[in-house]
C-alpha cells in the first residue's frame, strides 16, 4: 500500500513539474470562458455605436501578429497571457465601474481572472526565462503599446460614455483575436511543454 501511494505521489509530481504536461494543457474551459467573456462584453453595450461615430479610433490591434503564423508556441502563449492581463487591468480601472452595469462588469472581471488563472499554470515553465529571448520580435511590447494607446485615448476623452463604448467594441475585437490565438495554440498541440 505504501509503495502504491509513493508511486501515485511521484506521478503527480512529475506531471506538474517542469517536464510534465498536465499543468500546461489548454483546456476546453479556457475557450468556453473566452466565449462567455465575449458574450458579457456584448451585453454591456449601453450606447449605440452609431451615436459615437465622432469618437472612433483605430487603436492598431496587432491582428496579423495575433491571428497570423508569426509566433512560435511560447511566444503565442506570452501574447495571449499579456492580452488577457491587459484586458483585465483595463476593466479593473476605477473609471470602468462608472461606465457599465456593475454586475456584468464584475462577471467579466471574474471571467478574465479565471482565464488568467488557467493560463498561470503554464506561466513558469513556458514563459520563465524565455521572455528575454522574445526581444527580437518583442510581441509583448507591441501588446503593451496597444493597450497604452487605449488608456491614453480614454484619458484624452475624459472617460466619456462614448469613449468607453468605443473601447468596449475594440475589446470585443481584441478578445476575439485572443480566442483565435487560443485555438491556434490548441492546434499547435495545446500542451505548451511539448516541442
Amino acid at each position: 500500500m505504501a509503495f502504491l501511494l509513493s508511486l501515485l505521489m511521484a506521478l503527480v509530481l512529475v506531471s506538474y513539474g517542469p517536464g510534465g504536461s498536465l499543468g500546461c494543457y489548454l483546456s476546453r474551459r479556457l475557450v468556453l470562458d473566452a466565449r462567455e467573456n465575449l458574450r458579457l462584453l456584448d451585453r454591456m453595450n449601453r450606447l449605440s455605436p452609431r451615436s459615437c461615430l465622432q469618437d472612433r479610433k483605430d487603436f492598431g490591434l496587432p491582428q496579423e501578429m495575433v491571428e497570423g503564423d508569426q509566433l512560435q508556441k511560447d511566444q503565442a502563449f506570452s501574447v495571449l497571457y499579456e492580452m488577457l492581463q491587459q484586458s483585465f487591468n483595463l476593466f479593473h480601472t476605477e473609471r470602468s465601474s462608472a461606465a457599465w452595469d456593475t454586475t456584468l462588469l464584475e462577471q467579466l472581471r471574474t471571467g478574465l481572472q479565471q482565464q488568467l488563472e488557467d493560463l498561470d499554470t503554464c506561466r513558469g515553465p513556458v514563459m520563465g526565462e524565455k521572455d528575454s529571448e522574445l526581444g527580437k520580435m518583442d510581441p509583448i511590447v507591441t501588446v503593451k503599446k496597444y493597450f497604452q494607446g487605449i488608456h491614453d485615448y480614454l484619458q484624452e476623452k475624459g472617460y466619456s460614455d462614448c469613449a468607453w463604448e468605443i473601447v468596449r467594441v475594440e475589446m470585443m475585437r481584441a478578445l476575439t483575436s485572443s480566442t483565435t490565438l487560443q485555438k491556434r495554440l490548441k492546434k499547435m498541440g495545446g500542451d505548451l511543454n511539448s516541442p
